[in-house]
Parts: C-alpha cells; sequence; structure tokens
C-alpha cells in the first residue's frame, strides 16, 4: 500500500495493488473516488480537497498510526 499526497493540488491517492492495466473510477462523493479492476477489486482511493479531508485534529496533519506498536507518524497537508 502506498499513500501519494500532492499539494500543488490537494490530491492524495492511496494504491492498494500495483499493476491494474485498466481501472474504472467509481464517484463516491463530491471529494471521492474509489478505483476498482475488471475484477472489481479496490485498487485505489482518490481524496480530492484532501487536506480537509485527511487532516488529523485539526492540525493540517495526516497522522497514521501503526496500531500493532502504537507508534504515530504526522505528515503536513497543504492549508
Amino acid at each position: 500500500m502506498k499513500l501519494s499526497y500532492d499539494p500543488r493540488y490537494n490530491v492524495a491517492y492511496i494504491s492498494l495493488r500495483e499493476g491494474a492495466a485498466q481501472v474504472e473510477s467509481v464517484t463516491v462523493g463530491e471529494d471521492l473516488a474509489i478505483d476498482v479492476d475488471a475484477e472489481g477489486r479496490v485498487v485505489g482511493i482518490e481524496f480530492l480537497n484532501a487536506n480537509v479531508q485527511l487532516k488529523g485534529e485539526g492540525t493540517g496533519q495526516l497522522l497514521v498510526v501503526n496500531e500493532a506498536d502504537g507508534q504515530t507518524t504526522a505528515l503536513p497537508l497543504a492549508v
């Protein structure tokens, strides 16, 4: 799994699988789309207006929490 964020466009993408030749984007909401492959498996999730959707505790950061060891990493998002 890979999370990428482009502050120039304020877009984040969570890639769950590599190598899908063809995907269909399913719009779930105004700022959210899910990409699925030909077999209906989720390939990735796209967040538009990502700094609003992914910010942690109002800080303008994405908080990534490792539930196994409790470690938290904060990634800055554009404000």
